[in-house]
């Protein structure tokens, strides 16, 4: 397909979904204080930005409530606390992993419901699950997207298979996600074709979702919008699981939407992000993240690596080697 738009040119379809509460929360087991949600909040309405994703709909027989903030689970009581009713432009976003969430009762009716989208997370061997659960939060009113994770290690027949399914269904979006941070932009170029393309047959649009592994989440984001994709994720100074993903304060700088303001951002970073990378909490690019995502293996054992303190990278690659 051919690009869509340029560098000088600000696109009315691009969206942008900050992802720091959800994908950030796997850091530090979303123990993220009420000010910090607050001041995020407000500096996402203050920079233009799209969607913000509370956390995960996680379910409380599987998941430790003890071991958890509250972000994990996404009560709608907790989220009014912040948002009230919401009278912003900004919608606000929770994720459901397939096998993960009790959604029949978790996942209340959007005519009670301050959250305004569901994002189903799903391996291509799970689609099935995912398709019921789309149509369930579709049934109760929400925008749906449907997020296949770990297609750098999927067969290129499941994940079409798996896109059919999708776009058969009653999704509003796809997303591309490089949960291994393992692919590259031209690889992102012919993956966000075939998306766009099927998005285009069934009328979905298609986002993206990418990790750092490789410090190219930035590149392979802005290489999917250039091709047609138009929900980007990203996170505060790059928060995430790991090496961590896009970050906000680059794609707000990068995009020419005059609505985007990168200005409350940097603020945001200045007075949170940094204490709370002072207060132990480690993520982003580093080279046993490098390491995994270069053998597109789960970053789990890199995970493991870091906390450790461990340096020996050449003992480490060859580890992974024997995997």
């Amino acid at each position: 397909m051919a690009q869509k738009g340029d560098l000088m040119t600000a696109r009315s379809d691009i969206r942008v979904l900050d992802a720091t509460i959800r994908d950030g929360g796997l850091v530090n087991n979303f123990m993220f204080s009420d000010d910090f949600i607050n001041a995020l909040y407000r500096t996402n309405v203050k920079a233009g930005v799209d969607y913000m994703e509370f956390g995960y709909k996680a379910s409380k027989e599987l998941f430790d409530v003890n071991k958890f903030g509250k972000w994990k689970f996404c009560d709608e009581e907790s989220i009014r606390e912040i948002v009230g009713d919401n009278n912003s432009d900004m919608k606000i976003s929770v994720m459901a992993d397939v096998g993960r969430c009790d959604y029949k009762k978790d996942i209340i009716d959007k005519k009670d419901s301050v959250i305004d989208m569901v994002r189903v997370a799903t391996y291509v061997h799970q689609m099935p699950a995912a398709i019921e659960m789309i149509e369930d939060a579709k049934a109760k009113g929400y925008e749906v997207t449907c997020n296949i994770m770990a297609i750098s290690n999927a067969k290129e027949s499941d994940i079409d298979q798996a896109l059919e399914m999708v776009g058969q269904s009653g999704a509003d979006g796809i997303y591309i996600v490089d949960s291994y941070g393992a692919l590259y932009p031209e690889q992102i170029r012919a993956i966000a074709d075939k998306y766009t393309e099927l998005g285009e047959k069934y009328g979905k649009y298609i986002g993206m979702h990418a990790h750092n592994n490789q410090q190219l989440a930035f590149a392979n984001t802005i290489e999917a919008l250039s091709h047609g994709v138009s929900l980007l994720d990203a996170t505060m100074m790059s928060m995430g699981r790991g090496a961590g993903n896009c970050a906000m304060e680059l794609l707000l700088s990068f995009l020419k939407n005059p609505k985007y303001n990168v200005f409350p951002v940097l603020r945001f970073l200045e007075d949170y992000m940094l204490p709370l990378k002072e207060t132990g909490a480690v993520w982003g690019y580093d080279i046993p993240y490098l390491l995994t995502g270069r053998l597109n293996q789960h970053p789990s054992a890199a995970i493991d690596f870091c906390k450790d303190n461990r340096k020996d990278y050449a003992d480490f690659y060859t580890d992974l080697l024997d995997k």
